[in-house]
């Protein structure tokens, strides 16, 4: 973290020598800056502004090696604006300020140089995320970071991470044998995924219109208008509050300041806690820019949400929603573009008219930002999590370069949508961001009707068999993990049909996100080049399997060479004959167990003349399995 310091104090220096007023402490520590490292202009505005944050609009036109491109920046209270970004490559940068008030002589016509060095192999191998920042392989399908080394997404889910409910205290160093407990903050929980091999947390940047107040967690203004449709805060009845919950509860919603009480937007008064979406409040997101600072330092790379759907109807009921939608979203973009993460679009977990927008009113707001501000400049995907595919939501919006599914169904059902997303051309990559949430009992997360022991053998196995179909299906992106915990029920609140959030990381199907990974990187890049292959399963399903569940069912994806293949069945599914294999080449079969991340010792096998491969039976002699296994097929030799 000491390096983002001595950064920023450098270009506070280099905008001193220019003329711009600059705080007295400034001072330059060195002249040279990393590449991929993020770098800060402070910018004092010479005029005072109604509302700065609607008003102004400045920004850096920055060159450099195979680099020409104007990089936004934001407001951050008082006069105070700040232009952040980074160095792609090594050599010579220029950059030059401006604004669209151009008789602003703090915000204007500033400029300056540095030179900007790549970092030495054993400082990558301390971060991953000097390797540069995420963007799609040259094939489309996967991700990987900007020198070419895979980057595979074991992601988490914790929505309300960005607020008091996971606080930030910049304490001790945490103990590497920490486990999850009440009280626990931010650092914590980062390092007890990062130790179980974890590389990225998704969770939304703000909740306007959340409150703990006499009103229900959902409910609308006397214009019928919904102002939320929040999660409940269990235990806090509001007295004003209708049915909102499956089970009759009148709660309030669940508060989501930050850790000193700093709302996201200011307030309209006397409209019911309605947020005015054009004046931002900056207070609030130094707090956030803590927490990004810190996921970067960590070597992760988050997937970062503008707000949840529940706002669209206020936001666009008393405001202009394009334009000002359009507004945060690069407010979003210029805080936090210099950071390597997967930014989304929207939370839009459910497509529904009275408590959302269409996916055509969203979809216009965020076509709206790209043609005023343009995409990222430093090249994260951007996508959208989604209830279904936003593919058969978006299309191939023109602001999508990444695309996912999720949320319905969490079952088989899921499972053709990613592979008709990974046959789009041009392709992009998938992943499966609202699987199976282990710990969660719910209507829409209860496979073949069943809704097991939360931590159970089958609650576990539900979680895991999403994990390896979801990245079997074309989601070669990698896997977000989620429980039902996603809400963040935090110390001092009380308990209620959802786990408290330390309980959900206790959750073992999290511990066993890292065995996805070591198994699809075992060969190395060459998962990249996979191709589902399903269709040359004989049988694909069983006779036991589930349509609208998560068993009996196998998986087969191979590279177009049809040397490697990767396969993985589920509890109950059959042997199976494979057919597209090489004629007459022998293989290596070997089998892997999901549940322990063990390889088993591997078997032989030989195609027949027309290129089948018959399976070996499952281990323990089974011609059906008693359990989910996965497995690797290698060419060893051809004819």
């Amino acid at each position: 973290m000491r390096s983002w310091f001595r950064a920023v104090r450098r270009f506070v220096l280099a905008l001193a020598l220019a003329g711009f007023a600059v705080p007295a402490s400034a001072a330059m520590t060195q002249n040279d800056a990393h590449v991929w490292e993020m770098q800060e202009i402070i910018l004092q505005a010479q005029h005072d502004y109604a509302n700065p944050y609607a008003d102004v609009e400045c920004w850096i036109d920055l060159k450099g090696p195979g680099f020409d491109k104007r990089v936004y920046g934001f407001w951050d209270g008082g006069r105070t604006f700040r232009i952040r970004f980074v160095a792609t490559a090594p050599g010579e940068w220029r950059w030059q300020t401006g604004s669209n008030q151009p008789t602003d002589t703090g915000l204007n016509a500033g400029t300056g140089a540095f030179r900007a060095v790549a970092w030495t192999p054993a400082e990558i191998e301390a971060n991953a995320n000097r390797h540069g920042f995420v963007r799609a392989t040259t094939n489309g399908h996967a991700l990987q970071y900007a020198d070419g080394t895979p980057f595979f997404l074991l992601g988490d889910t914790w929505l309300a991470a960005s607020t008091w409910r996971l606080p930030f205290t910049g304490g001790a160093e945490v103990p590497a044998d920490y486990v999850p407990a009440s009280g626990i903050n931010f650092e914590e929980a980062v390092a007890y995924r990062k130790r179980q091999g974890f590389n990225s947390i998704s969770f939304i940047a703000a909740f306007p219109n959340w409150a703990a107040d006499s009103n229900g967690a959902t409910f609308a203004d006397s214009h019928g208008v919904t102002i939320r449709n929040a999660w409940e805060k269990f235990g806090s009845w509001a007295p004003n509050a209708k049915s909102s919950t499956v089970d009759g509860a009148t709660t309030t919603a669940k508060n989501m300041e930050d850790e000193q009480g700093n709302l996201a937007f200011a307030v309209v008064p006397d409209h019911d806690g309605l947020a005015d979406f054009d004046r931002i409040n900056p207070a609030y997101f130094k707090s956030l820019d803590r927490k990004m600072r810190f996921l970067a330092d960590q070597g992760f790379v988050p997937m970062l949400e503008p707000v949840r759907r529940d706002i669209g109807p206020s936001w666009k009921a008393y405001f202009d929603f394009n334009t000002s939608y359009a507004r945060y979203v690069a407010y979003l973009a210029a805080r936090y573009g210099a950071f390597n993460m997967i930014f989304s679009g929207i939370h839009l977990d459910w497509v529904t008219k009275d408590f959302g927008l269409s996916g055509d009113e969203y979809n216009a707001a965020l076509t709206h930002w790209l043609k005023t501000y343009g995409p990222l400049p430093f090249g994260q995907p951007v996508t959208a999590l989604i209830d279904g595919s936003t593919y058969r939501v978006f299309g191939q919006a023109p602001w999508l370069t990444m695309h996912t599914v999720g949320n319905r169904p969490r079952a088989h059902g899921i499972y053709p949508q990613m592979e008709e997303v990974f046959r789009l051309d041009p392709p992009t990559p998938v992943a499966n961001l609202e699987p199976y949430y282990a710990g969660w009992t719910h209507q829409i997360n209860s496979p073949g009707g069943e809704a097991p022991e939360r931590g159970s053998e089958r609650d576990t196995y539900f979680a895991r068999a999403m994990m390896y179909g979801s990245v079997l299906s074309g989601g070669l992106a990698g896997h977000v993990h989620g429980t039902g915990a996603y809400d963040m029920t935090s110390t001092g609140e009380a308990s209620g049909w959802r786990p408290y959030f330390w309980d959900g990381l206790r959750l073992t199907s999290g511990g066993q996100m890292q065995y996805l990974r070591r198994f699809i990187l075992s060969e190395g890049d060459r998962y990249q080049q996979l191709t589902p292959a399903t269709a040359d399963l004989h049988p694909r399903a069983s006779s036991k399997a589930v349509a609208d569940g998560l068993d009996g069912w196998s998986f087969l994806m191979r590279t177009a060479d049809r040397r490697l293949a990767f396969l993985y069945f589920e509890l109950r599914a059959a042997r199976p004959q494979m057919d597209g294999f090489l004629p007459n080449a022998r293989y290596r079969w070997t089998w892997f167990d999901p549940g322990n991340g063990r390889w088993s010792r591997p078997v032989a096998l030989v195609a027949d003349a027309k290129g089948t491969l018959a399976a070996p039976v499952f281990p323990g002699g089974k011609t059906q399995a008693d359990k989910d296994w996965a497995a690797k097929i290698v060419a060893t030799a051809t004819r």
